[in-house]
């Protein structure tokens, strides 16, 4: 149908891409709270360090990506199992570096009636036989960046090598614009506490501004990686929404399970 070449078979039946394949609640964003899938790709276009936020909650797929453990046929079995499931949380690491798979799950959503939240920083747009349900968007802005000579999750040293792998597509505004056009929905969902990082907070509002992305598909997200470092944040950015009228996405999986995985 489209530029992107459907899976084989065998494609299909080989483990490739997908670290982690679970059930749970959707619990970021607009969707949050309803029954999904959660399918997680490995490797990332990205190494986000938040500084008292921690690395990506997901840093096993970023910074220390690990070998993947599912095939796609493992997904059709796992919404085989549950069938009352009609929700689909793609996300990574960096989804858009699995093409394919991508693009074959737009293909099972389209049979199964599923709908389908690619989690993305917006590096990369695909342009998929059919179109995405929701792109859950969390471009990455200062605040993001790794700091020279911090240690990373497994205790690696942060080079100028890793800050420039963080850099090179950071905010690609022409591959957003491109996917905000051609998939069904959309969404913002910004990491930042207002509070203690405005300056950060109006290079994210110059950035959406520019994009003419309307206030009510903004979702202001707390930075953390861990309940501890939520809690601490939640009242901050809950009361800064409340005041300023935006929309609050909390990290529900962190602060019910602190920084267990597949969740």
């Amino acid at each position: 149908m489209g530029l992107i070449p459907r899976m084989t078979e065998a494609e299909k039946a080989k483990i490739s891409g997908i670290i982690e394949l679970y059930t749970c609640v959707q619990s970021e964003g607009s969707r949050s709270g309803r029954p999904t899938v959660a399918v997680r790709t490995t490797g990332c276009t990205h190494r986000c360090y938040f500084g008292e936020g921690g690395w990506c909650d997901s840093w096993y797929t970023s910074v220390h990506p690990e070998k993947a453990r599912y095939s796609f046929n493992d997904i059709v079995r796992i919404y085989d199992e549950n069938p009352e499931i009609t929700e689909m949380m793609l996300t990574g690491g960096s989804p858009t570096m699995w093409p394919k798979l991508v693009n074959e799950l737009t293909h099972f959503a389209n049979e199964r009636g599923i709908i389908i939240t690619i989690e993305t920083e917006g590096s990369h747009f695909l342009e998929t036989d059919y179109p995405i349900g929701l792109i859950s968007f969390s471009p990455k802005f200062s605040n993001s960046v790794p700091v020279l000579g911090t240690q990373t999750p497994l205790g690696d040293i942060v080079d100028e090598k890793l800050i420039k792998t963080h850099n090179r597509y950071r905010l690609n505004k022409e591959a957003i614009k491109q996917s905000m056009n051609y998939h069904a929905d959309y969404h913002m969902k910004v990491v930042v506490n207002p509070e203690e990082q405005p300056g950060t907070w109006q290079e994210i509002k110059m950035f959406l501004d520019d994009l003419g992305v309307p206030k009510n598909k903004i979702w202001i997200m707390p930075p953390g990686d861990n309940r501890e470092e939520l809690i601490r944040v939640y009242p901050m950015v809950i009361d800064w929404c409340t005041k300023n009228f935006y929309n609050f996405t909390g990290r529900e999986h962190i602060i019910a399970f602190d920084t267990k995985r597949e969740v």
